[in-house]
């Protein structure tokens, strides 16, 4: 499908509404969901806050089913997915945040003694009810509405929907998910889609980039449903809705009716009045005794996040412009060998492990960094750094990034470590559509 229907005024917040569920992964053995818990004291705010959940679970599964779709391994019955959708009191905005499976936080009062862990214990510990009141106390928002899915009915669920488009600019291989993807553009099913949104052992490895495809993935569906003119009038979007509520679960005040309500104010929204970010996360492996490595929040920056939703304000202002450029792995892991003394001084300052070589008699006119591919995932640090730089690589050639200064004045750019702003930073929709250079990106 081209990029260009990602350019289409309708549907694409409605759809976003009625689909993000789908993005994870929980039970559906029919019962109904328990009520969201009331929200603290100090949630305050305007707008509409709904929180989408999957489960690690394989209740009810056959094991050819578990093993079609690649879901083996251990159940934890907790969260494995949360997503929590803040729509605008105008209905002119809708912001996705996702919150990482190992994000270490308090857990809500419970039956345990009071404690912190992983947000997505809190399932296992209290179900839906502690889950809803955990994210409520960590976020300070009301959480108005609850859904969740399962395996099986993702994977119907795509396919009902005709499919989704997704693209990366390198090749996309998880044998633990079963993800087999070339680079480029595809048109995915269902049983790819779930292979596509649950692939964790990435370049980098972990949830933000995870999470980050499962935002494509929520973008791939919209152009579908934009193609399809499903929100084209409110019988069409209420038989969406109804078919939808099929391969979910929700709370016991919402329904066909309430998503329904909800998709058709949102039908006019632009994909530049959506955005997707992740939580701000300031240690990627804090250690716990119970519960091991997990993720912490950075504190300012989330408080900030949520404080501009509360506030009923766009994600995308609490980006900071200027200073640092902000890079996805730590200058000092990165060791380069450097012909010139200025620019080496330059990435000196950024903390790059930086040896000085003699200068050659003949430069290149541009700037040359050549470095072995088995080094990549350092390479878009220096090429921050470095604007302008052709990179090559070229195997066998150890772990010194070597950089052949240009007869050109070369500039030198400061970067800083800060991987949140990498890989789960607000973005629009414009951004992160295929089609754009920032949403190419696997």
């Amino acid at each position: 499908m081209a990029p260009h229907r990602f350019r289409r005024r309708h549907a694409v917040a409605a759809a976003a509404l009625l689909i993000t569920t789908l993005a994870g992964a929980g039970p559906a053995d029919g019962t109904p969901a328990a009520s969201a818990g009331a929200a603290p004291a100090s949630a305050k705010g305007k707008g509409t806050n709904l929180l989408f959940a999957g489960l690690d679970v394989r209740k009810g599964m056959t094991r050819e089913e578990i093993q079609r779709l690649h879901v083996g391994g251990q159940q934890c019955g907790c969260t494995d997915v949360l997503m929590l959708v803040h729509i605008a009191a105008d209905g002119r905005r809708v912001s996705v945040v996702s919150l990482p499976r190992d994000s270490f936080v308090r857990f809500a009062p419970h039956r345990h003694a009071t404690h912190s862990g992983k947000i997505n214990g809190a399932y296992a510990e209290g179900g839906r009810e502690l889950t809803v009141r955990t994210v409520e106390r960590a976020t300070g928002l009301r959480i108005d509405h609850y859904l969740e899915t399962d395996f099986p009915r993702f994977v119907a669920a795509v396919d009902d929907l005709g499919g989704a488009e997704v693209c990366s600019d390198k090749p996309l291989r998880d044998e633990n998910s079963g993800l087999d993807l070339a680079a480029g553009t595809h048109d995915i099913d269902g049983l790819h889609a779930l292979r596509y949104v649950r692939a964790r052992h990435l370049n980098p490895p972990g949830d933000l980039g995870r999470v980050r495809r499962q935002q494509k993935l929520l973008l791939g569906m919209l152009a579908r449903l934009t193609d399809a003119q499903v929100f084209k009038d409110p019988m069409t979007t209420a038989r969406t809705a109804r078919t939808l509520m099929q391969h979910v679960r929700t709370d016991d005040h919402t329904d066909v009716r309430t998503l329904a309500s909800l998709a058709w104010k949102l039908r006019d929204l632009r994909p530049r009045q959506t955005e997707f970010a992740t939580v701000p996360i300031s240690n990627f492996d804090y250690r716990d005794p119970k519960w091991g490595s997990s993720l912490l929040w950075d504190d300012k920056r989330a408080k900030r996040m949520f404080g501009a939703l509360r506030a009923d304000q766009p994600l995308t202002s609490t980006r900071k412009s200027g200073g640092p450029v902000p890079v996805g792995m730590p200058p000092h892991e990165t060791r380069i060998s450097v012909d010139d003394s200025r620019v080496a001084e330059g990435l000196r300052a950024s903390g790059f492990d930086v040896t000085e070589t003699h200068a050659p008699a003949d430069r290149p006119r541009r700037t040359v960094v050549t470095y072995d591919p088995e080094r990549a995932r350092y390479a878009p640090s220096l090429e921050a750094a470095l604007p302008g730089a052709e990179l090559r690589p070229v195997a066998g050639t150890g772990p010194v990034f070597r950089v052949a200064v240009g007869s050109e004045q070369q500039s030198v750019t400061q970067v800083t470590y800060d991987r949140s702003m990498v890989e789960g930073a607000p973005v629009t929709g414009d951004e992160l559509r295929c089609g754009h250079p920032s949403g190419k990106k696997g």
